[in-house]
């Protein structure tokens, strides 16, 4: 038994030494130790690409102002208006009311009989009124072709005069030709609703004559009749005490005639 022991382990030391002899011929004992020791590579640096610096100017895409020279932020802003700001309350925008189509043309019809009424010399148009006008954002939009011919090309105060002669200073915006601030003030004043018509006549280079013609007339109509039942009730009153004179001079008239009778009878 222990002989056969020895021989066993006699020949697992054979074998051993075989195999690093082999390994060493192989070199697998160098390739061990390289994979058991990990190589840093260096990481690739990221070059860094310079953005190009923005042009002094603002690059205009649009076709339609590619023309045009590039604006200049550096202006002095305009004017604000120099007359005291007036504070209004703001409309109920959920009662808003719209007049019907036969009301508007009924407005447009007396406003260009108005406006045919006018002095030719100097140039006038007819607006009727929107919700957008008189109600919420208070933006006058005016006839671009008017514009171009008769008014300022920039921005300028522009006066409107009711009939009444009393003066409204709005801001005119030449680009957009409209009028801005100072509309408000003008519409609230003159309680303008939905479906009125306006006259604009232009009779100074920056303002407007405007003359109002109402959509709803019965309102206005029940006015004036009022004032007319009150003064046709006056003229009555006065018309009945002068017959009453008329009619007591008669008589104190004709007594005296039979007075005067009465004594040449006798």
């Amino acid at each position: 038994m222990v002989e056969s022991k020895l021989t066993y382990e006699e020949c697992r030391r054979q074998r051993m030494e075989e195999n690093k002899k082999r390994m060493e011929e192989l070199k697998l004992n160098v390739l061990a130790r390289s994979l058991k020791t990990p190589v840093s590579k260096p990481s690739p640096v990221k070059k860094r690409v310079s953005k190009p610096k923005p042009a002094s100017a603002p690059v205009r895409r649009s076709s339609r102002v590619a023309d045009k020279p590039p604006p200049n932020y550096n202006e002095d802003p305009f004017e604000p208006l120099l007359t005291r700001r007036r504070s209004y309350q703001r409309r109920n925008l959920l009662n808003r009311v719209y007049a019907s189509d036969e009301e508007r043309a009924s407005a447009i019809d007396r406003a260009d009989e108005v406006q045919s009424g006018l002095d030719s010399q100097y140039p006038s148009f007819v607006k009727p009124m929107l919700q957008s006008h008189v109600t919420g954002g208070f933006w006058l939009g005016l006839p671009v072709h008017f514009c171009k011919e008769h008014l300022p090309h920039s921005d300028e105060i522009v006066t409107l005069v009711d009939e009444e002669e009393n003066e409204f200073p709005t801001k005119y915006l030449a680009e957009k030709t409209g009028l801005s601030g100072g509309w408000r003030g003008f519409s609230i004043d003159h309680e303008l609703v939905d479906g009125d018509c306006l006259v604009f006549q232009l009779i100074k280079p920056a303002t407007f004559k405007v003359y109002i013609i109402r959509v709803y007339v019965s309102e206005f109509n029940d006015d004036n009749n009022h004032v007319n039942k009150k003064n046709e009730e006056n003229e009555n009153k006065e018309n009945n005490k002068e017959n009453k004179e008329d009619s007591s001079a008669r008589i104190t008239r004709s007594a005296k005639r039979t007075r005067s009778s009465n004594l040449f009878k006798s």
